[in-house]
Protein backbone atom coordinates (compact mmCIF):
# COMPACT_ATOMS: atom_id res chain seq x y z
CA UNK A 1 0.00 0.00 0.00
CA UNK A 2 1.28 3.41 -0.48
CA UNK A 3 0.41 6.64 1.43
CA UNK A 4 1.39 10.09 -0.06
CA UNK A 5 0.92 13.00 2.49
CA UNK A 6 1.20 17.22 1.12
CA UNK A 7 2.68 18.08 3.73
CA UNK A 8 3.91 21.85 4.85
CA UNK A 9 6.00 21.90 7.57
CA UNK A 10 7.27 18.91 9.34
CA UNK A 11 7.30 18.64 13.02
CA UNK A 12 8.39 15.81 14.88
CA UNK A 13 5.32 14.50 16.50
CA UNK A 14 4.25 14.30 12.94
CA UNK A 15 7.19 11.26 12.28
CA UNK A 16 6.90 9.67 15.32
CA UNK A 17 3.78 8.67 13.30
CA UNK A 18 5.43 8.35 10.32
CA UNK A 19 7.62 5.36 11.88
CA UNK A 20 4.22 3.39 12.89
CA UNK A 21 3.13 3.14 9.76
CA UNK A 22 7.09 2.69 8.22
CA UNK A 23 6.95 0.01 10.53
CA UNK A 24 3.52 -1.89 9.12
CA UNK A 25 5.31 -1.97 6.20
CA UNK A 26 3.61 0.86 4.38
CA UNK A 27 5.17 2.62 2.04
CA UNK A 28 5.04 6.06 2.75
CA UNK A 29 5.84 9.05 0.25
CA UNK A 30 6.15 12.84 1.78
CA UNK A 31 5.92 16.19 -0.24
CA UNK A 32 7.19 18.96 2.26
CA UNK A 33 7.75 22.46 2.79
CA UNK A 34 10.76 24.21 3.74
CA UNK A 35 12.50 23.70 7.50
CA UNK A 36 10.65 27.05 9.42
CA UNK A 37 13.77 29.18 10.50
CA UNK A 38 12.25 29.90 13.64
CA UNK A 39 12.11 25.92 14.82
CA UNK A 40 15.47 24.36 13.20
CA UNK A 41 14.75 20.70 14.21
CA UNK A 42 16.98 17.87 13.58
CA UNK A 43 14.86 15.23 11.97
CA UNK A 44 15.57 11.91 12.31
CA UNK A 45 13.95 10.03 9.18
CA UNK A 46 12.52 6.44 9.28
CA UNK A 47 14.41 4.09 6.75
CA UNK A 48 12.14 3.36 3.41
CA UNK A 49 10.66 6.57 3.79
CA UNK A 50 10.47 8.70 0.90
CA UNK A 51 10.75 12.70 1.30
CA UNK A 52 10.41 15.14 -1.59
CA UNK A 53 11.02 19.09 -1.39
CA UNK A 54 8.39 21.00 -2.29
CA UNK A 55 10.35 23.82 -3.80
CA UNK A 56 12.06 21.67 -6.23
CA UNK A 57 8.74 20.98 -8.16
CA UNK A 58 6.48 23.07 -10.16
CA UNK A 59 2.23 22.22 -10.10
CA UNK A 60 2.93 20.22 -13.14
CA UNK A 61 5.98 18.43 -12.32
CA UNK A 62 4.24 17.14 -8.57
CA UNK A 63 1.32 15.95 -10.88
CA UNK A 64 4.10 14.24 -12.76
CA UNK A 65 5.58 12.79 -9.29
CA UNK A 66 2.39 11.94 -8.09
CA UNK A 67 1.43 10.13 -11.07
CA UNK A 68 4.62 8.18 -10.68
CA UNK A 69 4.21 7.65 -6.95
CA UNK A 70 0.55 6.19 -7.42
CA UNK A 71 -0.75 6.46 -4.16
CA UNK A 72 -3.26 4.75 -2.83
CA UNK A 73 -4.69 7.77 -0.54
CA UNK A 74 -3.68 11.16 -0.12
CA UNK A 75 -3.06 13.68 2.49
CA UNK A 76 -3.41 17.08 1.85
CA UNK A 77 -2.47 20.23 4.66
CA UNK A 78 -4.71 22.46 4.30
CA UNK A 79 -5.50 24.76 1.28
CA UNK A 80 -2.87 27.06 1.07
CA UNK A 81 -0.99 24.97 -1.47
CA UNK A 82 -2.74 25.68 -4.96
CA UNK A 83 -0.54 22.64 -6.18
CA UNK A 84 -1.53 20.03 -3.64
CA UNK A 85 -5.10 21.11 -4.36
CA UNK A 86 -4.63 20.27 -7.99
CA UNK A 87 -3.18 16.86 -7.03
CA UNK A 88 -5.96 15.94 -5.07
CA UNK A 89 -8.60 17.12 -7.82
CA UNK A 90 -7.37 15.05 -10.11
CA UNK A 91 -7.56 11.84 -7.82
CA UNK A 92 -11.00 12.49 -5.93
CA UNK A 93 -12.86 10.21 -7.86
CA UNK A 94 -10.09 7.17 -7.52
CA UNK A 95 -9.33 7.35 -3.89
CA UNK A 96 -9.15 8.40 -0.85
CA UNK A 97 -8.25 12.17 -0.95
CA UNK A 98 -8.32 13.15 3.19
CA UNK A 99 -7.90 17.24 3.95
CA UNK A 100 -6.04 18.05 7.23
CA UNK A 101 -6.73 21.21 9.01
CA UNK A 102 -6.50 22.83 12.38
CA UNK A 103 -8.25 25.93 11.85
CA UNK A 104 -11.09 26.73 14.70
CA UNK A 105 -14.11 27.82 13.36
CA UNK A 106 -14.82 31.76 14.78
CA UNK A 107 -16.98 32.82 12.21
CA UNK A 108 -14.82 35.72 10.87
CA UNK A 109 -15.47 37.41 7.86
CA UNK A 110 -12.74 35.06 5.91
CA UNK A 111 -13.82 31.74 7.24
CA UNK A 112 -17.66 33.27 6.03
CA UNK A 113 -15.87 33.29 2.36
CA UNK A 114 -14.54 29.90 2.58
CA UNK A 115 -17.67 28.60 3.84
CA UNK A 116 -19.68 30.34 0.10
CA UNK A 117 -16.07 28.81 -1.68
CA UNK A 118 -16.41 25.34 0.25
CA UNK A 119 -18.08 23.67 -2.77
CA UNK A 120 -15.90 25.09 -5.28
CA UNK A 121 -12.61 24.86 -3.82
CA UNK A 122 -12.72 22.19 -1.12
CA UNK A 123 -15.41 19.73 -2.20
CA UNK A 124 -13.98 19.34 -5.67
CA UNK A 125 -10.56 18.09 -4.07
CA UNK A 126 -11.22 16.33 -0.83
CA UNK A 127 -13.61 13.87 0.36
CA UNK A 128 -12.75 13.15 3.58
CA UNK A 129 -11.58 15.75 6.44
CA UNK A 130 -9.26 15.12 9.49
CA UNK A 131 -8.26 17.25 11.90
CA UNK A 132 -7.21 17.58 15.62
CA UNK A 133 -10.37 17.75 17.30
CA UNK A 134 -13.84 19.21 18.60
CA UNK A 135 -13.01 22.75 17.46
CA UNK A 136 -11.80 21.46 14.45
CA UNK A 137 -15.03 19.17 13.25
CA UNK A 138 -17.01 22.24 14.00
CA UNK A 139 -15.43 24.32 11.46
CA UNK A 140 -15.04 21.51 8.69
CA UNK A 141 -19.02 20.43 9.41
CA UNK A 142 -19.52 24.46 8.60
CA UNK A 143 -17.75 24.31 5.75
CA UNK A 144 -20.30 21.68 4.61
CA UNK A 145 -18.60 18.24 5.05
CA UNK A 146 -20.49 15.37 6.21
CA UNK A 147 -20.13 14.30 10.24
CA UNK A 148 -19.69 11.07 8.73
CA UNK A 149 -16.67 12.02 6.46
CA UNK A 150 -14.81 13.64 9.53
CA UNK A 151 -12.54 12.32 11.59
CA UNK A 152 -10.58 13.59 15.16
CA UNK A 153 -6.99 13.29 16.16
CA UNK A 154 -5.17 14.33 13.61
CA UNK A 155 -2.05 15.47 15.76
CA UNK A 156 -0.73 13.15 18.32
CA UNK A 157 2.08 13.62 20.74
CA UNK A 158 5.26 11.51 20.74
CA UNK A 159 4.01 9.61 23.71
CA UNK A 160 6.69 7.22 24.15
CA UNK A 161 9.62 10.06 24.39
CA UNK A 162 7.79 12.21 26.39
CA UNK A 163 6.09 9.68 28.73
CA UNK A 164 9.00 8.33 31.40
CA UNK A 165 9.99 11.81 32.31
CA UNK A 166 6.78 11.83 34.82
CA UNK A 167 8.42 9.09 36.46
CA UNK A 168 11.77 11.00 37.13
CA UNK A 169 10.57 13.93 38.28
CA UNK A 170 8.12 13.10 40.45
CA UNK A 171 10.61 10.91 42.56
CA UNK A 172 12.74 13.68 43.33
CA UNK A 173 13.14 14.92 46.73
CA UNK A 174 11.68 17.55 46.28
CA UNK A 175 9.14 19.15 43.65
CA UNK A 176 10.89 21.57 40.91
CA UNK A 177 9.36 25.30 41.08
CA UNK A 178 9.99 25.89 38.26
CA UNK A 179 7.64 27.09 35.29
CA UNK A 180 8.09 26.32 31.71
CA UNK A 181 7.10 27.97 28.50
CA UNK A 182 8.09 26.39 25.24
CA UNK A 183 6.92 27.84 22.08
CA UNK A 184 8.23 30.66 19.34
CA UNK A 185 8.74 34.36 20.46
CA UNK A 186 6.07 35.98 18.51
CA UNK A 187 3.42 37.90 19.17
CA UNK A 188 0.68 35.29 18.83
CA UNK A 189 1.99 33.83 21.62
CA UNK A 190 1.22 35.72 24.28
CA UNK A 191 4.41 36.12 25.77
CA UNK A 192 3.82 40.29 26.64
CA UNK A 193 0.76 38.88 29.23
CA UNK A 194 2.88 35.80 30.27
CA UNK A 195 5.97 38.44 31.39
CA UNK A 196 4.08 41.18 33.08
CA UNK A 197 2.12 38.83 34.82
CA UNK A 198 5.15 36.79 36.50
CA UNK A 199 7.34 40.15 36.86
CA UNK A 200 3.82 41.39 38.94
CA UNK A 201 3.87 37.80 41.11
CA UNK A 202 7.36 38.30 41.54
CA UNK A 203 7.01 41.83 42.99
CA UNK A 204 3.72 41.02 45.06
CA UNK A 205 3.97 37.36 46.67
CA UNK A 206 6.82 35.60 48.54
CA UNK A 207 7.69 32.58 46.54
CA UNK A 208 10.25 30.36 45.30
CA UNK A 209 9.00 29.86 41.79
CA UNK A 210 11.66 30.62 38.31
CA UNK A 211 9.74 31.10 35.10
CA UNK A 212 12.01 28.57 32.01
CA UNK A 213 11.32 30.04 28.67
CA UNK A 214 12.31 27.54 25.91
CA UNK A 215 12.51 29.07 22.50
CA UNK A 216 13.09 32.08 19.48
CA UNK A 217 11.48 34.50 17.66
CA UNK A 218 11.16 38.16 16.14
CA UNK A 219 10.92 38.98 19.68
CA UNK A 220 13.75 37.39 21.26
CA UNK A 221 16.04 40.03 21.47
CA UNK A 222 13.31 42.16 22.90
CA UNK A 223 12.99 39.61 25.52
CA UNK A 224 12.96 41.28 29.37
CA UNK A 225 15.48 40.82 31.94
CA UNK A 226 14.52 39.90 35.10
CA UNK A 227 16.44 37.66 37.98
CA UNK A 228 13.30 35.35 37.98
CA UNK A 229 13.16 34.47 33.76
CA UNK A 230 15.48 32.38 32.35
CA UNK A 231 15.41 32.44 28.77
CA UNK A 232 17.00 29.13 26.70
CA UNK A 233 16.83 29.95 23.11
CA UNK A 234 16.07 27.15 20.90
CA UNK A 235 16.36 23.71 21.85
CA UNK A 236 16.12 20.02 19.97
CA UNK A 237 13.85 17.42 21.48
CA UNK A 238 16.89 15.31 22.94
CA UNK A 239 17.77 18.88 24.77
CA UNK A 240 13.80 18.87 25.91
CA UNK A 241 13.96 15.57 28.10
CA UNK A 242 16.72 16.72 30.27
CA UNK A 243 15.26 19.77 31.21
CA UNK A 244 11.87 18.30 31.44
CA UNK A 245 13.16 16.30 34.52
CA UNK A 246 13.75 19.65 36.51
CA UNK A 247 10.55 22.01 35.73
CA UNK A 248 7.54 21.32 37.28
CA UNK A 249 4.82 23.34 35.42
CA UNK A 250 4.29 23.93 31.98
CA UNK A 251 2.05 27.78 30.71
CA UNK A 252 0.72 28.67 27.31
CA UNK A 253 -0.32 31.96 27.42
CA UNK A 254 -1.30 31.80 23.45
CA UNK A 255 -3.87 34.66 22.04
CA UNK A 256 -3.98 32.53 18.87
CA UNK A 257 -3.34 28.78 18.56
CA UNK A 258 -5.21 26.46 16.63
CA UNK A 259 -4.72 22.87 18.39
CA UNK A 260 -1.46 23.26 20.51
CA UNK A 261 0.74 19.56 19.80
CA UNK A 262 2.90 21.22 22.65
CA UNK A 263 0.23 20.95 25.29
CA UNK A 264 -0.32 17.11 24.83
CA UNK A 265 3.50 16.59 24.87
CA UNK A 266 3.50 18.31 27.92
CA UNK A 267 0.97 16.21 29.34
CA UNK A 268 2.12 13.12 28.53
CA UNK A 269 5.41 14.48 30.15
CA UNK A 270 3.26 14.89 33.37
CA UNK A 271 3.13 18.61 33.81
CA UNK A 272 0.26 20.71 35.80
CA UNK A 273 -0.54 23.09 33.43
CA UNK A 274 -1.75 26.70 32.86
CA UNK A 275 -3.14 27.49 29.24
CA UNK A 276 -5.00 30.37 27.48
CA UNK A 277 -8.93 29.50 26.24
CA UNK A 278 -7.37 30.15 22.60
CA UNK A 279 -5.56 26.99 22.54
CA UNK A 280 -7.40 24.18 20.75
CA UNK A 281 -5.99 21.00 22.30
CA UNK A 282 -7.02 22.16 25.87
CA UNK A 283 -10.61 20.78 25.34
CA UNK A 284 -8.81 17.19 25.25
CA UNK A 285 -5.61 17.50 27.39
CA UNK A 286 -6.76 19.79 30.15
CA UNK A 287 -9.53 19.57 33.02
CA UNK A 288 -9.57 22.84 34.89
CA UNK A 289 -8.77 22.25 38.49
CA UNK A 290 -7.56 18.41 38.11
CA UNK A 291 -4.26 18.76 36.04
CA UNK A 292 -4.51 22.61 35.34
CA UNK A 293 -5.99 25.64 35.14
CA UNK A 294 -7.46 27.26 31.66
CA UNK A 295 -7.20 31.76 31.47
CA UNK A 296 -9.02 33.49 29.61
CA UNK A 297 -7.24 34.43 26.88
CA UNK A 298 -5.97 38.25 26.89
CA UNK A 299 -6.86 38.57 30.20
CA UNK A 300 -3.83 39.11 32.01
CA UNK A 301 -5.17 39.12 35.49
CA UNK A 302 -6.94 35.83 34.80
CA UNK A 303 -3.29 34.46 33.80
CA UNK A 304 -1.89 35.68 37.12
CA UNK A 305 -4.66 34.06 39.11
CA UNK A 306 -4.05 30.93 37.49
CA UNK A 307 -0.49 31.02 37.56
CA UNK A 308 -0.62 31.73 42.05
CA UNK A 309 -2.88 28.73 41.80
CA UNK A 310 0.04 26.36 40.83
CA UNK A 311 2.51 28.53 42.92
CA UNK A 312 0.36 28.36 46.15
CA UNK A 313 -0.52 24.23 45.45
CA UNK A 314 1.52 21.91 47.65
CA UNK A 315 4.01 19.59 46.61
CA UNK A 316 1.79 16.26 46.93
CA UNK A 317 -0.93 18.64 45.24
CA UNK A 318 1.30 19.19 42.36
CA UNK A 319 2.03 15.63 41.96
CA UNK A 320 -1.36 14.45 41.72
CA UNK A 321 -2.19 16.66 39.00
CA UNK A 322 0.80 15.72 37.56
CA UNK A 323 -0.53 11.77 37.50
CA UNK A 324 -3.25 12.99 35.90
CA UNK A 325 -2.08 15.31 33.53
CA UNK A 326 -0.22 11.99 32.32
CA UNK A 327 -2.98 9.84 32.24
CA UNK A 328 -5.05 12.24 29.70
CA UNK A 329 -1.76 12.84 27.83
CA UNK A 330 -1.22 8.77 27.04
CA UNK A 331 -4.30 8.17 25.89
CA UNK A 332 -3.96 9.32 22.49
CA UNK A 333 -0.38 7.95 20.60
CA UNK A 334 1.01 7.59 17.68
CA UNK A 335 0.07 4.23 16.83
CA UNK A 336 -3.21 5.00 17.53
CA UNK A 337 -2.89 8.02 14.45
CA UNK A 338 -1.08 5.48 12.41
CA UNK A 339 -4.12 2.89 12.94
CA UNK A 340 -6.33 6.08 11.59
CA UNK A 341 -3.74 6.51 8.60
CA UNK A 342 -4.28 2.62 7.55
CA UNK A 343 -8.27 3.07 8.29
CA UNK A 344 -8.56 5.48 4.87
CA UNK A 345 -6.63 2.59 2.94
CA UNK A 346 -10.24 0.30 3.76
CA UNK A 347 -12.23 3.55 2.27
CA UNK A 348 -10.72 2.78 -1.12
Amino acid sequence: MTILFLYTELAGYFLAGIRELVSKSVDVHIVRWPVNKEAPFDFEFPNNLNIYERDDYSDSQLQDLVKKINPDVIFSSGWVDSGYLKVCRKYKSKIPTVLTMDNQWHGTFRQQIMRILSPFKLHSAYNKVWVPGIPQKEYALKLGFKEADIQTGFYSADVDFFSPIKSERNSKDKYPHRLLYVGRYINAKGLDLLFKSWIEICEEHNHDWQLICVGTGELFESRPIHPRIEHLGFKQPSEMLELLKDVGAFVLPSRFEPWGVVVHEMAASGLPMVVSSAVGSVTEFLDEGVNGYIFSSEDADDLKCKLLKIIWQSDDELKKMSDNSYSKGIRHTPQKWADKVMGYLDER
